[in-house]
């Protein structure tokens, strides 16, 4: 099966979710069949899923406004997820015909990804029972939060997705309790190989392991953005 992997760059939260729900209400109402996953950075942003609080924010306004950091309220499951630069962000915009509808094994595949991508080099990570994400110890590496809409068809369409850290700045996961977890902390790639990581090579990375994972082959295109 052939899919189509956009590179969004570096945008901010809201525009690239206007691009992945624009392609998810195409999918929804039938106007292409096409699966597409968009990559991206974004600039400091907090997102408060629909399970979440802001409660779990816990610094103060005045210093998030000081680092340029967004706080934006999204329809996906989950509770308060930070994103920033160094961190891989992927937006699989799928219709699950392909998977038998399953959502949970869309999640594992998704999880699969990353352990497999981690694991050629030498980062060992695993599933927590009960988390979603992608951990090393009990530090999670990468955070996954989804939504799920149903075609008349009966077929369900993702959108949301994974955010892998690699070089990304830990200090700003202080400005939140992530995922609503208090007891766990936060790790990057960079962190656990104590050399520089490349956002770019990590996602030629998660690609091989998403095409071998998903059974799919990609196209991979750009799409022309303003960088944030």
């Amino acid at each position: 099966m052939n899919a189509t992997w956009v590179q969004l760059g570096r945008m901010k939260y809201d525009q690239a979710l206007n691009i992945q729900e624009a392609q998810r209400d195409r999918l929804l109402q039938g106007e292409t069949d096409e699966q597409v996953v968009f990559s991206v950075e974004h600039p400091p942003t907090i997102t408060i899923g629909r399970s979440g609080t802001r409660q779990h924010i816990v610094a103060p306004r005045a210093y998030l406004e000081s680092i340029g950091m967004e706080v934006y309220d999204v329809d996906r499951g989950g509770d308060v997820t930070y994103h920033g630069p160094g961190q891989l962000v992927l937006y699989p915009v799928f219709h699950l015909a392909p998977w038998q509808n399953d959502v949970g094994g869309f999640v594992w595949k998704l999880e699969e990804t990353v352990i497999r991508a981690l694991a050629e080099v030498g980062i060992s990570a695993q599933r927590v029972e009960g988390l979603p994400g992608v951990w090393v110890g009990d530090s999670k590496i990468c955070a996954i939060g989804m939504r799920m809409r149903r075609r008349e068809s009966g077929e369900l369409v993702t959108s949301h997705g994974i955010a892998l850290n690699v070089n990304t700045d830990l200090s700003h996961f202080q400005t939140i309790i992530p995922c609503g977890i208090s007891d766990k902390g936060v790790t990057s790639i960079e962190q656990q190989l104590g050399t520089q990581a490349s956002v770019v090579e990590w996602e030629q990375r998660l690609r091989t392991a998403f095409a071998e994972v998903f059974d799919i082959s990609f196209n991979v295109s750009s799409l022309d953005s303003t960088r944030a």
